[in-house]
């Protein structure tokens, strides 16, 4: 079995709505995509686990994806305690499944040791960075808690920048990158060693964050050239990912493999194939990781959950893959990013200037 490293799931947003004790449902398993015996079954052995505030009272209705062409506006600003509050929620999980033996939150690079055998490996990752303020207060609980990655922006507007629509027939070249404050987001999320990253953000905002430096990463996000929706990227975006020495995840929602945009799961991991030869094609074959969406989007027939993983193996397989290359995207490729990206153990703390 070859062990699976995922860039990007919703796990603890699901675990932080439900009615039952979070550590129980992750531990025994129940419904959703990702738990441990799920993982055991599947091969993986950690991954991104994304924090996230829903928009109150403007939940996606998955079934508008079921009649393309659609072009779905972005939710309206959520207010930073809106936002704060289920982050909060799901810190709070993340750390009870650490204390309970589950995952071992990965803090920096030395800690990016996967075992099939014991906990997962978590990057915690924001997924919208509203919880934060302009000023950046915030920033440092936060990453005091664990947090080794975020986007500055979700498909909704805010003080950092601006995210794209769910729209067929569009890349993302949708709107604004990048604010001021975006900018000073992105520059000290840099200087601490956390990854930023790319989906749901413009494509100005994707080329804003080149233009500062970092490394381009996308953890849940596909190729326009299979799938043209303002979520997945164009041909000069993934080359951009592989040129700065960055990374592409894999997404596994259907809406963002099919080349009609449709919600349906027929076919999908073929067509997952095909997004994944492309992006190797475009970004490098050292550039291409997996970003399952897994607990936030709807799966294709034959993967619906993490215990199938091995399936889209098998699937890279028979398209000709080879082992180094299949290894390499359902692990290595991450593990090489994220043991460059992150915090050495002994790094000097940082200041919000950046400073030691």
């Amino acid at each position: 079995m070859i062990p699976v490293f995922d860039g990007h799931n919703d796990a603890l947003l699901r675990l932080s709505m439900a009615k039952d004790d979070p550590v129980a449902l992750f531990r025994d398993g129940g419904p959703g995509h990702v738990d441990l015996p799920k993982a055991r079954a599947g091969g993986m052995v950690g991954g991104f686990f994304a924090l996230f505030s829903p928009t109150p009272n403007q939940p996606l209705d998955f079934t508008v994806f079921d009649a393309p062409p659609y072009d779905i506006p972005v939710p309206d600003p959520l207010p930073k305690h809106a936002a704060a509050v289920p982050v909060a929620r799901q810190v709070d999980i993340a750390s009870a499944l650490e204390a309970a033996g589950l995952v071992r939150l990965a803090l920096t690079r030395e800690d990016l040791a996967p075992d099939p055998e014991g906990p997962m490996t978590v990057v915690l990752h924001l997924e919208g960075a509203e919880c934060i303020d302009a000023d950046l207060q915030g920033l440092d609980k936060l990453y005091d808690a664990g947090l080794r990655s975020l986007g500055p922006v979700w498909s909704r507007p805010n003080v950092f920048a601006h995210g794209v629509p769910f729209r067929t027939g569009s890349d993302g070249d949708t709107g604004p990158g990048l604010t001021d404050a975006g900018r000073a987001l992105v520059r000290e999320a840099h200087a601490r060693g956390m990854v930023v990253d790319c989906s749901h953000i413009t494509m100005q905002g994707f080329w804003d964050i080149a233009e500062e430096g970092l490394p381009l990463v996308a953890t849940h996000s596909n190729a326009c050239a299979i799938s043209l929706t303002a979520r997945n990227l164009t041909d000069a975006q993934l080359k951009a990912v592989g040129e700065t020495g960055g990374m592409v995840g894999l997404n596994f929602g259907t809406m963002f493999l099919r080349p009609d945009g449709k919600r349906a799961p027929e076919g999908g991991i073929g067509f997952a194939v095909r997004h994944l030869a492309h992006m190797v094609e475009m970004a490098g074959e050292d550039h291409v990781g997996l970003g399952s969406d897994f607990d936030g989007a709807p799966m294709p027939e034959g993967l619906g959950s993490a215990a199938a993983l091995q399936a889209l193996v098998e699937a890279m397989r028979e398209a000709g893959f080879g082992e180094t290359l299949i290894r390499g995207i359902c692990q290595d490729n991450w593990m090489g990013f994220l043991r460059r990206r992150l915090p050495a153990e002994d790094a000097p703390a940082t200041t919000q200037e950046g400073r030691p």
